[in-house]
């Protein structure tokens, strides 16, 4: 891969956990980066002095919550503030919480679907003119459940199944300039809080791993920077990282 250096790639849910492993390995690789955040801000600061202690100037963040109006173009209206420029868009923000049949709330099904399938739509949409000046990239981070979806999670595994078929339609619409991929994780992070599995459901997942292990946001990341710099050639394509839990 070619040093990335003067490229700039924005990253969605950048502060903690996939999107910091994320933002780091694109850092590394030697792009500008710009995090955005919604409510991680301690997080986000320390990631972004982290980054322009390795190489000065080399990050920006910008917050806002993707599923209010008008977020996407703030976000790229920043990042162009900040470095002039946009090469690579991650969507990675994403939201995840049960809505077992029966009892899902219409505001859960709207907040699922707006930050996981609209939210992502309308950045590439704001962010598609600049992409185009830079024959840049969209990545979007999906989910192995948008193919084989999870139970009690209905709505998030629809969510994620409708991001996959936004990759390859963008991937039409955008095209020859922009190129559009994917990156669906298997059992990489574990959730958190009141969506934190039992030992018993972790080992039920790894058990159908066939490599028989979780898999590490370095995983992730390290697809991204593939697709991002790695890869001119390729558009249109979801890269499964699960460790072989689809097969």
């Amino acid at each position: 891969m070619q040093n990335q250096q003067n490229k700039v790639a924005l990253v969605t849910g950048a502060a903690r956990r996939v999107g910091a492993a994320i933002a780091r390995h694109l850092h590394r690789a030697g792009f500008q980066v710009v995090l955005h955040y919604r409510e991680s801000e301690v997080e986000a600061a320390a990631l972004c002095a982290e980054l322009n202690q390795a190489r000065p100037h080399s990050c920006a963040s910008v917050r806002a919550d993707l599923t209010e109006a008008g977020a996407g173009e703030h976000i790229i209206k920043a990042a162009l503030a900040a470095f002039g420029r946009l090469d690579v868009l991650v969507n990675n923000a994403s939201q995840f919480y049960k809505t077992a049949v029966g009892s899902t709330t219409e505001a859960a099904f709207n907040d699922l679907m707006n930050a996981n399938v609209k939210a992502p739509y309308f950045i590439t949409q704001a962010a598609s003119e600049a992409l185009k000046a830079s024959d840049g990239a969209v990545i979007n981070i999906i989910d192995i459940h948008g193919q084989r979806p999870l139970r009690d999670y209905a709505v998030y595994s629809m969510s994620k199944a409708a991001l996959w078929m936004m990759t390859q339609a963008l991937a039409k619409e955008l095209a020859p300039n922009v190129r559009v991929n994917g990156v669906a994780p298997g059992a990489i992070a574990w959730p958190e809080g009141e969506n934190a599995l039992s030992s018993g459901v972790k080992d039920k997942i790894i058990n159908e791993t066939l490599l028989k292990r979780h898999g590490s946001a370095e995983d992730i990341a390290s697809a991204v920077v593939y697709l991002a710099s790695g890869a001119p050639y390729v558009t249109g394509q979801v890269l499964v990282v699960d460790g072989g839990r689809l097969c």
